[in-house]
């Protein structure tokens, strides 16, 4: 009997040891980039959620690119992925969306976007949605919506001057939330009975955390508010087909008349969770790059200075100083955009963004297998050092003549290729609109919480605190 379990055990070994090594290494067709698979199923997922505490690249990523390269491979939640920090790869990538490489998230995302959101979708379904949005961002629809942003930034402004301090980013949440959920829904958060932004607040605490759904977790936290805010929707969804409106008055009217007609492709969960993420992506990733576009110009007086003259002189041109902005005038604001590019350049809002090899790809001697997941990481190309000088410096002048109609080899701040977001006109125009309203008016001066602020990568900071005075005041 003991030399029966003497040989179960040492058979149960080599199995163990023989799927410790085939994790370790796993096979190819070809040269895997070099890299660590870390533990059996868990990988190196613990790393790879480690807070990031520095403006400079993730931990992570800035370790392994200088133990390995600019391409490595690793394992995240279970899941085998190739790390690329390389431009060219990344350009390769966007470039092939659909031919050798589609749109994937991990499970854990999914689950928190939503299993029909836009990003997990292909083919004519995801251009049918791209379709559906920039019915409400393209350029057309945002000259209509210029003076509505310029209201609410004048509005909030003149509040804001009024209190004794300002936390930013919450502050500028709340300003785009109200906006940006009008134009959708028709939300109203001062007279609902419900918070709605409450349920994004909670989803959002726990959107980059170690994927545990236990009640207590961050991530439990994420999904409770998701589930929340979708039962919102849903309720008004079936209000709104309960009691039609005779004419579109926001986005979820031309959405209802898209799930009425009789050969839509479209579907209620698709729509729904495309209103989850429209109303996520519009104002959380906008305010942050707000917040930091107004602590990088209190920290820059020089920046501050040349932004307020360029605001100050379009005033100026016009025949009557009072009236709102002109879309001339927005695209206009040359050094406006540069100090927008260098922000987002910094902000990293988006530090990740995950694609699916659909078969054996060689790049630069290396193969990417089918059915990899490929991690391309903008942070790492917007502070490399060989491409930007002193990258973790804000310098808006480095602009200076470059156009940008989309992403590049080395920019990425809103995607890339046939997924480029797009959202991208719309966090511009308000921006630039709130600068300008800003500059012009008001001064300000960070009272508390000015180091908070961390990038790159999302994470929401809070605890930036500023004082505004209008300019014909002192700050008290």
């Amino acid at each position: 009997m003991i030399s029966v379990g003497i040989c179960i055990g040492a058979f149960l070994l080599i199995i163990i040891i023989h799927w410790v090594y085939n994790w370790r290494n796993p096979r190819c067709n070809g040269k895997l980039p070099p890299g660590s698979m870390g533990w059996p199923l868990l990988g190196e997922t613990i790393q790879f959620f480690a807070p990031n505490t520095s403006s400079d690249i993730a931990p992570f990523v800035k370790d392994r690119m200088q133990r390995y390269g600019p391409i490595f491979r690793t394992s995240v939640v279970g899941r085998p992925v190739i790390v690329s920090t390389d431009p060219d790869l990344n350009y390769f990538i966007f470039q092939q969306e659909g031919q050798l490489f589609q749109s994937w998230y991990p499970d854990t995302f999914t689950e928190i976007f939503g299993r029909q959101n836009v990003g997990s979708l292909h083919g004519f379904m995801y251009k049918y949605l791209k379709n559906m949005v920039l019915n409400l961002f393209g350029p057309e629809s945002l000259k209509k919506m210029m003076p509505e942003v310029e209201e609410a930034a004048k509005n909030k402004l003149k509040r804001w001057s009024g209190q004794t301090s300002v936390e930013m980013k919450e502050a500028t949440a709340n300003m785009i939330f109200d906006l940006t959920a009008k134009k959708l829904i028709s939300y109203d958060s001062e007279n609902s009975s419900e918070n709605l932004r409450e349920s994004f607040v909670a989803f959002i605490q726990g959107l980059i955390s170690f994927p545990i759904d236990i009640p207590g977790t961050a991530y439990h936290k994420c999904l409770q508010g998701r589930k929340k805010a979708m039962k919102m929707l849903k309720t008004l969804l079936e209000e709104r087909r309960a009691k039609p409106r005779k004419e579109q008055s926001d986005f979820f009217d031309y959405v209802l008349e898209e799930l009425q007609r009789k050969d839509t492709i479209l579907t209620e969960a698709i729509a729904l969770d495309l209103m989850f993420v429209l109303l996520f992506a519009s104002f959380e990733t906008t305010s942050l790059a707000i917040t930091l576009a107004t602590k990088f110009l209190h920290d820059h007086p020089l920046a501050l200075k040349e932004l307020t003259e360029e605001h100050e002189a379009i005033i100026r041109r016009r025949e009557n100083p009072a009236s709102g902005l002109t879309w001339k005038e927005y695209k206009s604001m040359k050094f406006t955009f540069q100090v927008i590019n260098e922000t987002v350049r910094l902000a990293n809002i988006v530090p990740a963004i995950f694609r699916k090899a659909l078969r054996d790809v060689n790049f630069k001697g290396y193969t990417i297998p089918a059915g990899w997941a490929i991690m391309v990481c903008p942070p790492a190309v917007h502070l490399n050092p060989a491409k930007y000088q002193d990258p973790l410096e804000f310098n808006p002048w480095r602009w200076e003549g470059v156009e940008l109609n989309g992403a590049s080899r080395n920019f990425m701040a809103f995607g890339g290729g046939m997924r480029f977001c797009v959202g991208t006109d719309f966090t511009k125009v308000q921006m630039a609109v709130f600068l300008h309203s800003l500059v012009t008016k008001y001064r300000w001066e960070t009272i508390q919480g000015g180091d908070t602020l961390r990038t790159p990568g999302l994470q929401f900071p809070n605890g930036y605190h500023i004082r505004l005075s209008e300019k014909d005041e002192k700050i008290q």
